[in-house]
C-alpha cells in the first residue's frame, strides 16, 4: 500500500507531499478549471509533471474525473464520454493505470431506470480500458441532491454495484472504495470490502460521524432547512472502525493507493494542510 491524497496538481501539492512523507497522489482531471485538462494538454506539460513528480519521489496513483458519463442531455453526454474515453487512452502517460470516476447519471431517473444508459456506455469504457491495460475505479459518493433525495451516483451501495458488474462484467470496472459514505447510509463497511474485495482498485481514506440522533428524522433524513444530519471527517474522527477496515484489506491482500479525501469541514482552508497531516499519522501505523 502507498499513502497520499485527492488534490489539484501544482508542484507545490507535490513538493508538499514528498516532504511530509505522502508516497503518491490522485489528481483531478477536468475542464472546470481546478483539474489537469486532458484536452489541452501538451506533451511539454505532461512531461514537465512527470519531472516534478519524479524529482519528488511521488507517483501518480489515480486520475479522478467528475463528468457525468449518463447525462439526459444527449449532446453532454456525447462530449463527456469522448472527454473520459481519450482520458482512458491517455491515462498510461501518467505512469498510472487507474482512472477513478462516479458512475454519473440522470437523477431524475432511478439508479435502476439508468442501468440500460450504464450498460451502453460503459462496456465502450471497458472495452478500451482493456485495450489500454487501464482500470475504471468508481467512487461510491451518492451525490444526493434537492427532495425528496434524487441520486446522481448510481454506483452508491452494495445492491447497485452488484447490478453494474452483472451488466457489465469486465474486470477492467472496479471501485474506488470509500467508507464514508456507507457509514452514514448506515451499511456494512467490512461486509462490502469483504464481498467485493476483487474489485477493489483504489480506497478513499475518509470518515464520518452522524451529528444528530435519528430518533429526530428518521432514514429518510432532515426534511427542514439546515445541516445534514452527518459530516464528514479526518480518518480516526469519525465513527469508523479503522483497525476492522485495515484488517478487511489485509486479508484481501489489497496492496493499492490509500488516498486521503479531506472534506473535514473543521480542516479546511487554511486547516487543510494540517488536515493531511493528522489523517497521515493517524493511518501510518495501520500500513505496514
Amino acid at each position: 500500500m502507498k499513502l497520499g491524497y485527492m488534490t489539484k496538481y501544482s508542484p507545490d501539492a507535490v513538493a508538499f507531499a514528498a516532504a511530509n512523507g505522502f508516497e503518491c497522489l490522485e489528481l483531478y482531471v477536468g475542464t472546470d478549471g481546478f483539474g489537469i485538462d486532458i484536452d489541452a494538454i501538451g506533451k511539454k506539460d505532461l512531461d514537465e509533471i512527470l519531472s516534478v513528480c519524479g524529482q519528488n519521489g511521488i507517483s501518480i496513483a489515480t486520475l479522478y474525473s467528475k463528468v457525468n458519463h449518463l447525462d439526459p442531455d444527449p449532446d453532454r453526454r456525447s462530449e463527456n464520454n469522448r472527454y473520459f474515453e481519450k482520458l482512458l487512452r491517455t491515462a498510461r502517460r501518467f505512469g498510472t493505470d487507474i482512472v477513478a470516476t462516479c458512475a454519473r447519471g440522470d437523477a431524475d431517473r432511478s439508479p435502476a431506470d439508468n442501468l440500460p444508459m450504464y450498460r451502453e456506455v460503459f462496456s465502450r469504457y471497458a472495452h478500451i480500458a482493456e485495450d489500454e491495460g487501464v482500470r475504471i475505479a468508481l467512487e461510491n459518493c451518492p451525490h444526493m441532491k434537492g427532495y425528496p433525495r434524487r441520486v446522481c451516483n448510481i454506483g452508491y451501495t452494495p445492491e447497485m454495484w452488484e447490478a453494474m458488474f452483472d451488466a457489465v462484467p469486465s474486470q477492467a470496472i472496479g471501485l474506488e472504495f470509500d467508507p464514508s459514505h456507507l457509514y452514514w447510509q448506515r451499511i456494512d463497511i467490512v461486509g462490502a470490502l469483504r464481498k467485493f474485495s476483487s474489485r477493489i482498485y483504489a480506497f478513499h481514506a475518509k470518515d464520518a460521524e452522524i451529528t444528530s440522533s435519528q430518533a429526530e428524522c428518521g432514514i429518510f433524513g432532515k426534511q427542514l432547512p439546515g445541516l445534514r444530519d452527518w459530516r464528514y471527517r479526518l480518518p480516526g474522527w469519525g465513527g469508523i472502525d479503522w483497525r476492522e477496515v485495515f484488517k478487511a484489506l489485509y486479508d484481501a491482500e489489497y496492496d493499492g493507493p490509500i488516498l486521503i479525501e479531506n472534506e473535514d469541514p473543521l480542516f479546511m482552508g487554511e486547516r487543510r494542510s494540517m488536515g493531511l497531516l493528522k489523517a497521515r499519522d493517524y493511518l501510518k501505523p495501520f500500513m505496514v
